[in-house]
């Protein structure tokens, strides 16, 4: 809540301000989507944070893999949020540089029960817990993914930054706890 400490990403698009990890590009653009990596790995867990869209496209990632290479990258499993009218994606399952929303049953899948509980431009809980081969994703406490997926069963935790219009994406009270044997 003080500081970047364990996390990796382009200093000049994320800080912490008042206890908030904050992230925009309304001063400094990116190229392609970037990410806030953290430096451990998790495998069966339960996340849960608090999150502000201003505007834009964001996201929490887990179980998801860095790749080197110029900027912060990751592919893998993503609790969506985005805000874009009746396009947009709270609640939605995400597999960043996979299947994209081919992940979920329908396009929309979250999406449909997140139109009813998201608060935009306000804080939001997101809750993923993953064990095994089962994925749920929660927004505000109601269940809007429960599925099962064997693509990915560990690996790191991230927060998108999407390229495009100018953003800004706010993230609190983060925590992660391992669920059984996981590291």
């Amino acid at each position: 809540g003080k500081d970047l400490k364990g996390w990796s990403g382009d200093p000049r698009l994320w800080k912490v301000e008042n206890g908030v990890i904050v992230a925009s590009t309304d001063q400094q653009s990116t190229e392609q989507n970037t990410f806030l990596i953290y430096e451990k790995p998790f495998a069966d867990f339960h996340l849960k944070a608090e999150v502000r869209l201003r505007n834009g496209n964001s996201g929490i990632h887990f179980r998801s893999k860095a790749h080197d290479g110029p900027g912060w990258i990751v592919s893998g499993y993503q609790a969506d949020f985005s805000e874009d009218g009746e396009r947009s994606a709270w609640g939605n399952f995400y597999e960043e540089r996979g299947r994209g929303r081919n992940v979920m049953k329908t396009m929309d899948e979250g999406w449909r029960k997140g139109k009813t509980l998201v608060r935009h431009q306000d804080w939001n809980t997101v809750e993923v817990m993953a064990e095994g081969n089962r994925i749920r994703v929660f927004l505000n406490g109601t269940m809007t993914i429960d599925t099962t997926d064997d693509k990915a069963r560990d690996g790191v935790i991230a927060i998108q930054l999407h390229r495009g219009v100018p953003m800004q994406v706010e993230v609190r009270s983060l925590m992660v706890k391992p669920l059984g044997g996981s590291r």
